[in-house]
């Protein structure tokens, strides 16, 4: 018997972020969110090293810059990014983003901008910002930190700010090739877009929760993918890179009403 190092749901959620952009190539990746951002990290410093990565303003960095107080850490730059090169990749579909949207519907949509009626909204937000455009010109993931069916709702999103799957929102000849939805990574499971007519599909499930405890918060019917399994639990040279990312441990307050961790079970 093997014992596997202890982790949090953070951590665990912060490996199954790396995932998504594992084969993505030489693309821009930007996690928008402590988890997201740690996830991306994780990804180049381990399967994915020729993801493009900036300090988050105007320079590439040939390795992950940790978050909060630096101390005595010096960037490793290697070139300029600057916006109007950042654009070039958003609309080239060289950049893989993964976004926290407040809602998704069973098309992939999501809505950052207003909950209920738009006219007269029972909660205003962010407005849709740079999603219309990010959302329908390159690869995004997304990352709910609650599962439920408040974010995966019934119907279609209240108001759409991202393109998602469905052929009624499309107008004839826009161009399809280069909007995709990789991952959806959220505090019970990993899904992705990837059934019988993108219809959504549970990839993996983390330790101690089940199938129907997913859909039971899922306000549309999902599919089990084949193969599907226990989510992967982190390694201990995952872990270490984590923590070195980290070193103020903001991972802990990123899943804010969700239990502290979990103990890894031992594996034969």
């Amino acid at each position: 018997m093997t014992d596997t190092p202890d982790f949090t749901l953070a951590e665990l959620l912060i490996v199954a972020a790396s995932e998504a952009w594992r084969g993505n190539g030489e693309v821009l990746a930007s996690g928008l969110g402590v988890i997201p951002r740690l996830g991306a990290s994780l990804a180049k410093l381990t399967h994915s090293p020729e993801l493009l990565m900036t300090d988050s303003e105007a320079f590439l960095v040939e390795e992950p810059i940790p978050l909060g107080s630096r101390g005595d850490y010096v960037p490793k730059y290697s070139g300029c990014m600057s916006f109007e090169r950042v654009f070039e990749c958003v609309w080239g579909g060289r950049r893989h983003a993964m976004i926290g949207p407040t809602q998704v519907d069973r098309w992939g949509q999501t809505n950052l901008s207003a909950v209920g009626d738009y006219r007269q909204p029972k909660i205003a937000m962010l407005g849709v910002r740079g999603l219309p455009g990010n959302s329908i010109n390159h690869i995004n993931s997304f990352f709910v930190p609650s599962h439920n069916k408040r974010v995966f709702v019934a119907g279609e999103v209240d108001m759409v700010s991202g393109v998602g799957f469905k052929p009624e929102r499309w107008a004839e000849g826009m161009r399809r090739d280069l909007m995709d939805i990789r991952r959806v990574v959220t505090d019970l499971c990993v899904m992705d877009f990837e059934g019988p007519d993108r219809a959504v599909r549970v990839r993996s499930l983390h330790p101690g929760v089940s199938f129907e405890e997913v859909q039971d918060n899922t306000g549309f019917p999902l599919l089990k993918a084949d193969g599907m399994g226990e989510t992967a639990h982190p390694t201990a040279e995952q872990l270490a890179i984590i923590r070195r990312l980290d070193p103020h441990d903001m991972r802990a307050s990123a899943l804010k009403g969700n239990p502290p961790g979990i103990r890894a079970a031992t594996q034969a």
